[in-house]
């Protein structure tokens, strides 16, 4: 054979093999980049503990480097709205339903039984028939509960306070969750000096009175997890300071809104950790029943230093020193 001819030869088995090279790292490339996912977010309400829940979320899969597109909507507080989100994401086959408060879920779980749904902001998974259990969920459900460690937030009346005796909760009579809650502050409240007289209502219109009534009754509120009078928390938290009755929260957004100190979880803390689940089940494949439901993994205790002043307290006692301050 001619030395040109093999030249040739030689030219276009390299190029073939530098072809073939380039194909193999384009293919490389584009397998090692970042999937990107779509993730709808069913949220029940605007209030700032439903919000932070949201944001933290959003924010915890920046950090974790999960590149997703988010489509948000907001039932506005009607629960059916809650139902048609949810059939809305199934036509536009999501990869995950993030589900905030619990109708929000419960109306995920009805509508697909294949999507990844994790809830946040409910305070009784089990009890709302989300999971199974919250260490085995099952199905294609899990997420995080936002139960508050009631007994801490009780013992803080009398430490304020100890001539406190009797507390009061406002609850939303159409949430479960509120119910739970209820149940529970009834059986730790003997415990701690403390009677408790609930005042029930079923629209926010009715809050305001229903704070006028239950402040000639009591010593101090105790606001709870509750969606509704989380959306008037400013409310509350006014005619407590006007009557001058300590007041107590469940979470750090109370606070925000003029309740007077918590020992509690912060629902932006909570939405991170929901988004470590998210990454779990979409990056890692986990399957989401087999992801343990979750409790706050912190509490945080924060006053309201405007309240405080407003209360004439001291902020030099022992429950206030030992808390972060919020204005």
């Amino acid at each position: 054979m001619k030395k040109g001819k093999v030249k040739s030869l030689i030219a276009v088995v390299m190029v073939g093999v530098l072809m073939l090279s380039g194909c193999t790292n384009s293919g490389s490339k584009a397998s090692s980049k970042a999937q990107k996912y779509t993730i709808g977010i069913s949220q029940l309400s605007e209030h700032p503990a439903l919000d932070d829940a949201r944001l933290g979320f959003i924010d915890g899969l920046k950090e974790l480097g999960v590149d997703a597109e988010i489509i948000y909507q907001n039932a506005q507080g009607e629960i059916p709205n809650t139902l048609s989100i949810a059939q809305k994401f199934v036509k536009d086959e999501v990869d995950l339903i993030y589900a905030i408060a619990t109708p929000a879920a419960q109306s995920a779980k009805q509508a697909t039984d294949d999507i990844p749904i994790i809830f946040s902001a409910v305070t009784d998974p089990v009890e709302s028939e989300l999971v199974d259990s919250m260490k085995h969920p099952g199905g294609n459900v899990t997420g995080t509960s936002d139960l508050a460690p009631t007994k801490s937030q009780l013992q803080m009346f009398k430490q304020i306070d100890p001539n406190i005796k009797k507390i009061g909760i406002l609850y939303n009579t159409g949430e479960n969750n509120s119910e739970v809650q209820i149940d529970e502050v009834k059986s730790l409240a003997p415990d701690e000096g403390l009677e408790v007289i609930t005042v029930g209502i079923s629209t926010i219109n009715e809050i305001p009175q229903a704070v006028d009534s239950i402040i000639k009754k009591v010593d101090a509120i105790y606001t709870i997890t509750d969606n509704m009078v989380a959306s008037a928390i400013n409310v509350v938290a006014q005619k407590a300071v006007e009557n001058n009755l300590i007041t107590v929260g469940a979470e750090d957004s109370h606070v925000k809104g003029g309740i007077l100190i918590t020992d509690g979880i912060s629902y932006y803390e909570l939405g991170k950790q929901s988004a470590k689940m998210a990454q779990e089940i979409l990056v890692n494949n986990k399957a989401p029943g087999e992801l343990p439901s979750e409790t706050s993994a912190n509490t945080k205790k924060v006053f309201n230093e405007n309240t405080l002043k407003s209360l004439k307290l001291d902020e030099n006692d022992e429950v206030f020193k030992t808390s972060e301050k919020i204005k």
